[in-house]
Order: C-alpha cells, then sequence, then structure tokens
C-alpha cells in the first residue's frame, strides 16, 4: 500500500514534466479506438447490398492494418517509457541509497505504469468515443447512407480490442522497466545528470565526402523515380534501388552533417560568437551526432507519411471528381463482334454459343436475355469500334517509334489500334455532352486521356506521322491528341481511338459493339430497381453464351467510393500513427536531453544569461532539431509524391494540391503541436520546476 501511494504521488509531481508521455498514450488509444470503431458505426447505416460488401472489405483491411499499427505503439510506449526512467534516475539512485531493493523500486514503476495505463485508455477511450462519432458522419457522408438514423454509437467490441491490445502494450512496458532496473548500477543513478555527451569531432573532409556521396546517391535515387521511371519500372524488383538508396543516402547525410555543422558555423565567427549561438550549436550538434539513426528513421516515417497522406487523399478527390466527367450515363453494354471460328480450339473460354453470339449486335443480345430496353432505357445509341493487326501502335507512330523504343521499353507495341466512325463518335459526343469532330477525307483524329500515352502520341502526331488503313492513307488533323473518351469509367483509360472518315472502315475489322443509354427511371428507387434487374442478368440462361460486358453509373460509384474510402481511411490511420511517431520520438529525446542538460543551463544563468535568452536559445535548439528530419523529408515527399502520381495516373491528380493542403494541415496540427508541448516542457525541466 506505501508502495502505491508513493507511485501516485510521483504521478501527481511529474504529471506536467510527463506531458507528452500522457498526450501520446491517450492519442493512440483514441485513434486506434476510431478506426476500429467503424464496425460498429457503418452496422445502422442503411447502404445497398454491394456497398455493404466493399464496407466489409474496408473493415476487414482496416482490422489487419491495425496488428501493424499495435506493433508502432508497442515500440513508441517502451521507447517513451525510457524517458521516464532516465529522467528519475536521481530519484531512484536515493532510493536506493536509503535501503530500498531494486524489487520496490520495480513495483514502484509497476504501480505508476498501471495506473498510466488506467488513466490513458480512460482518457483516451473518451477521447476516442467523441471522436468515432465525427468519423461516422465521414464515413456515413462518403458511402452516402442514410443520416437520418444517425444516433450515438459506442463499440463495445473496438473497446474489448483496444483494451486488449493496449494491455499487452502495457505489460511489455512493466517487463522492459523490471529489466532495466535490475541493470542499473547505483553510482550511475546518482551522477547520470551530471554525464554529457561528448561531441566527437569528425573529420571535416570524411564527412564532406560522405555527404557529397550520399547527396550523389540521392539525386540518382530521385532521378529513376522521376526521369528516368521508365527505365526503373521495367522489372518490378528494379523498385527497390532507389528505395535503398534513399534510406542508406538519407542515414549518410545525416551522419555527415553531425560532422559538418558544427565546424562549418565555427568559421563564421560573427553568428557562432553572437549571444548563445555557440552553446545552441554545439547542443545541436551533439543531438545529431548521437541520434543519427533515431533521425533517419524519423525522416523516413515522415516522407512515408506525407505521401500516404497526400496519395490517399489525392484518390479519393480525383476519384469522386473522376466520376462527374468520366461516367455521364446510366449504362453501358458492350461486347467483342465477329470472333473467328477457330479461337473455339484456341481458347476454351470461346465456345460455340459464344462465338454464335459475337455475330449479333448488343441490342439483339440484350434482347435474347429478356430485357425490355424501351422499357427500361432512354437516349440510346449504338456504336461499333474496328480494329486490325494490319494497324499497330509500332506502325502509327511513324519516325517517333525509336524514341519510344528508348524511352518506353516495356510498351507493347504489336497491340492494334483502335478505330471509330467520326458520325459513331459524334452520336457518343451529343450524349456524352462533349464537342462533336469534323474530318475530312483524308484526315483522323487521335482521341486520348491516359496521360503516358497522350505524351507518346503527341510526339508521333508533332512529326505528322500518317497512318494507312485499309489501303487507304490518312494524315493528323491537329498536332496533339484530342481529350475525351468512348466507354465510361471512373479512371482515365482512354490510350488512344483514331477518329476516321465512315468510309475509312467496314464490317471486315469490325471488333466492338457498344450500347449507351440512360435509364427511364429517375428516381434513386427507379434507378436501383433497373440496376437490380440488370445484375439479375447473369443468372439468366444465355448468359453463359455471351461474352457481354455491363458498366453502369452507380455500379461504378459504388466501386470507386468504396476503394476511395479504403483508401483514405488506411492511408489516414498509418499517416497519423507514423506522425504521431515520429513527433514523439523527437519529442521525448528533446525533453530527455532536456532533463540531461539542467545543470548546463544553470551554468549559463550564473555567468550573466537571462531568461529571455536561454528561452530564445532552447526554442531555436528543439526548432532545428524538429525541422532537420522534417525539410529533408519533405523533400523527399517531393519526388515521391511525383513517382505516385505516376503510377496512379489513370486516376488523376485533378485535387493534388487540396491532399497536399490537407496533410499540410495535419503536420501542422499534429507535428507542430508535439513542437510547442516539448518546448513548454522544456523550459519547465531547465527551470526546475
Amino acid at each position: 500500500m506505501m508502495l502505491f501511494k508513493l507511485s501516485l504521488k510521483n504521478i501527481k509531481k511529474s504529471f506536467k514534466d510527463y506531458a507528452i508521455y500522457f498526450f501520446t498514450l491517450i492519442l493512440g488509444v483514441a485513434v486506434f479506438y476510431v478506426f476500429n470503431a467503424i464496425d460498429s458505426q457503418t452496422v445502422m447505416m442503411d447502404v445497398t447490398k454491394s456497398t455493404r460488401s466493399i464496407i466489409d472489405l474496408m473493415i476487414n483491411m482496416l482490422s489487419g492494418v491495425s496488428v501493424f499499427v499495435s506493433f508502432i505503439l508497442g515500440f513508441l510506449i517502451i521507447y517513451a517509457s525510457r524517458f521516464l526512467i532516465k529522467r528519475r534516475n536521481k530519484e531512484f539512485g536515493i532510493y536506493l541509497t536509503l535501503g530500498m531493493s531494486k524489487r520496490k523500486i520495480s513495483m514502484i514503476l509497476f504501480f505508476e505504469t498501471l495506473v498510466i495505463g488506467i488513466l490513458s485508455l480512460i482518457v483516451g477511450l473518451g477521447v476516442g468515443t467523441l471522436l468515432s462519432q465525427g468519423m461516422s458522419l465521414l464515413v456515413a457522408n462518403m458511402f452516402e447512407a442514410d443520416l437520418t438514423k444517425f444516433s450515438f454509437v459506442f463499440s463495445l467490441s473496438a473497446c474489448i480490442k483496444t483494451l486488449i491490445y493496449f494491455s499487452i502494450m502495457y505489460i511489455l512496458v512493466m517487463l522492459f522497466n523490471t529489466i532495466n532496473i535490475s541493470k542499473c548500477k547505483l553510482i550511475d543513478l546518482l551522477h547520470a545528470s551530471k554525464k554529457a555527451e561528448k561531441v566527437h569531432m569528425k573529420n571535416p573532409a570524411i564527412s564532406t565526402l560522405v555527404f557529397l556521396i550520399s547527396a550523389t546517391l540521392l539525386g540518382y535515387a530521385y532521378y529513376m523515380v522521376t526521369a528516368g521511371i521508365n527505365e526503373t519500372l521495367e522489372y518490378v524488383d528494379k523498385i527497390f534501388i532507389p528505395i535503398i538508396l534513399g534510406i542508406v543516402s538519407t542515414y549518410g547525410i545525416f551522419w555527415s552533417l553531425s560532422g559538418l555543422l558544427l565546424r562549418l558555423v565555427q568559421k563564421t565567427k560573427t553568428i557562432y560568437y553572437k549571444g548563445l549561438n555557440s552553446f545552441t550549436l554545439r547542443q545541436i550538434s551533439s543531438k545529431i551526432n548521437t541520434t543519427v539513426f533515431s533521425m533517419t528513421i524519423i525522416c523516413l516515417m515522415l516522407f512515408v507519411t506525407i505521401c500516404v497522406l497526400s496519395s490517399a487523399l489525392s484518390i479519393k478527390n480525383s476519384m469522386t471528381a473522376n466520376l462527374k466527367t468520366l461516367a455521364p450515363i446510366d449504362i453501358e453494354f458492350y461486347k467483342a463482334v465477329d470472333i473467328p471460328e477457330e479461337y473455339t480450339g484456341k481458347n476454351k473460354n470461346y465456345t460455340k454459343e459464344i462465338i454464335e453470339d459475337s455475330k449479333i449486335s448488343t441490342r439483339e443480345t440484350l434482347e435474347k436475355l429478356d430485357v425490355d430496353i424501351d422499357t427500361y432505357f432512354k437516349d440510346i445509341v449504338e456504336v461499333e469500334v474496328f480494329a486490325t493487326d494490319d494497324v499497330t501502335i509500332e506502325d502509327t507512330l511513324g519516325d517517333y517509334l525509336e524514341t519510344v523504343k528508348k524511352n518506353y521499353p516495356y510498351l507493347k507495341l504489336d497491340s492494334a489500334e483502335e478505330f471509330m466512325r467520326v458520325s459513331d463518335y459524334n452520336k457518343v459526343a451529343r450524349l456524352y455532352h462533349l464537342e462533336e469532330l469534323t474530318l475530312e477525307s483524308d484526315e483522323y483524329i487521335l482521341l486520348a486521356d491516359f496521360d503516358s500515352m497522350v505524351m507518346i502520341r503527341n510526339g508521333a502526331l508533332k512529326e505528322n506521322t500518317n497512318i494507312t488503313l485499309l489501303g487507304k492513307t490518312y494524315h493528323p488533323k491537329y498536332q496533339e491528341c484530342q481529350n475525351g473518351f468512348v466507354h465510361i469509367s471512373s479512371n482515365h483509360i482512354n490510350t488512344g481511338i483514331f477518329i476516321v472518315p465512315d468510309n475509312a472502315v467496314d464490317n471486315s475489322i469490325r471488333e466492338e459493339s457498344i450500347f449507351l443509354a440512360n435509364y427511364k427511371e429517375t428516381s434513386k428507387e427507379g434507378k436501383q430497381e433497373t440496376e437490380d434487374m440488370i445484375r439479375n442478368l447473369t443468372s439468366h440462361p444465355y448468359f453463359k453464351n455471351t461474352k457481354i460486358e455491363i458498366e453502369s453509373k452507380l455500379g461504378l460509384y459504388e466501386n470507386s467510393i468504396g476503394l476511395g474510402a479504403m483508401v483514405t481511411f488506411i492511408g489516414l490511420y498509418l499517416g497519423i500513427i507514423f506522425l504521431i511517431s515520429s513527433a514523439a520520438i523527437l519529442a521525448l529525446k528533446e525533453l530527455s536531453e532536456s532533463s540531461d542538460n539542467k545543470e548546463r543551463f544553470r551554468m549559463l544563468r550564473r555567468i550573466g544569461a537571462d531568461e529571455k535568452m536561454i528561452s530564445k536559445a532552447l526554442f531555436r535548439q528543439i526548432a532545428i532539431f524538429f525541422l532537420f528530419p522534417l525539410l529533408l523529408a519533405i523533400i523527399h515527399s517531393v519526388f515521391g509524391i511525383i513517382f505516385c502520381n505516376y503510377i496512379l495516373e489513370t486516376i488523376g491528380n485533378q485535387k493534388l494540391l487540396e491532399s497536399i493542403i490537407m496533410t499540410s494541415v495535419f503536420l501542422v496540427g499534429i507535428y507542430g503541436g508535439y513542437f510547442v508541448i516539448t518546448y513548454w516542457c522544456s523550459k519547465n525541466i531547465i527551470r526546475g520546476r
């Protein structure tokens, strides 16, 4: 009982000094609960069956991510507990001097960890419960669920899961503390505060050489994920090269800076000897010198955080924006036509019945599926797409072919090009509310919206490349691709379709029959009924005899918001946890240093430094310590985001700026919040309060 009372007194006395520790524990518990409570929050939502399955998939993925997050938080809590022990070395030394056994000191720490754990769980679950209500609204808004039934929800399953995971973490902390105390020596505990980190002055020549090599390697890694990305992605395993180079060069930069920083500033006497700059710079150099590995890990975690948050939010925003322009109608049916008879023997997927079905139009196939076209659809447009192996991508690149082979070695050049009659395209354009096109008898227009292919196509068009189709030659009307598409989608997937005069093609090279329409029913319930009818076509006996493909605006919308929500929540979850971990490690390291340096600050007061000068020196010291890994992480992120955009270019980056702004808000809020609390706590420590 006495040890328990002593533990409570220690917690009460040290509460302000340990604000970072409590803040981190509470934030970790709250975030963990919020993302695991989504399951309970979505149960009451009124959504369609397909949307429910998407939500269930998202919840399962978040559960898997939670296991990974628990390891990160476990490491963070154990790391944070080191600060508590180091901060109280002298106190434990006095206990030993007074005759208290190490076992009893371990019991004090056990009770403290237990009380702190219970308090952080209670407060964290309270905060998490409140925040989860906002998350409920966010989830409901993303999936357009009925908000009229919204009510306060407490997730018992998320609460139990949080209690189990964090209890395991606290037990590990207790074991860690017990082992730590058992290894401590009395002399080390009593004189820990008087020990100072030695600033090992690295050889400036070696530091300069390492810095130059690291900067060169980093520059090459940047090149590989931007200008040289096509070579990098030629083989999947090549992507690990810039990753490894980035990690190694980041470590090298921090290692070399710890040797160069102080040397460089020392040569600038006016700066070095101004105010307390000499003291501040030696402190910073000492910290970087002893935390090279930690700074590298923190920088890389911040880099991942910025890229994950920016890309995740950009994907969600872009997919939502895409649907408004890329799915302007309710439904599209399409299928391959005139499939050769010999395909029956070559490919098991092509039965005799499917070959027969390919000889009729998409409309006729729908009629065989007992779809009453006039009852369900309006604004109907039927068009055809043509293709021939005699005109491939290689054939349409002309003199630009060698450049493409060099810069895009992965591109499949023997793929057949697609063609559409200008009159057919104009029917689609009117339906989609796009600009109609006109052509002379010997002209063609290339339509595309997939950015990488647009760049390739434009290279050929600028050289006025002619194409030959069914024995006649055509030249480009425009020197660049026209933005457009035929198939509805949630992404920019049109790699190129040639719009040609009506007489340029004939039925001998027909490839695809397309049926486009809107639903006659305009109400939400009516559209859903039509959608359900279409989805039930797969159970019709004739469906196995056709290769008809179906894309609906509602289906695309559900899949897009599902994928967007999944990416957003996983990105937010990992991004926030990484951000908390990075900031907390920096903050705890800084507080530990402030605790060790109390005597140094007292010495500054004795030689005449006033509180304003000391506070200013402390502020600069902490600010530089926080900014160093962040600045390099931001530089990494510029190239990382460029790489992510290249990979995700079919989705688009229309909302990238908004995503970056939102990521900046998270950075300022969490990282900046840790900086402010660290500065405030450090001031209390060095003042001995």
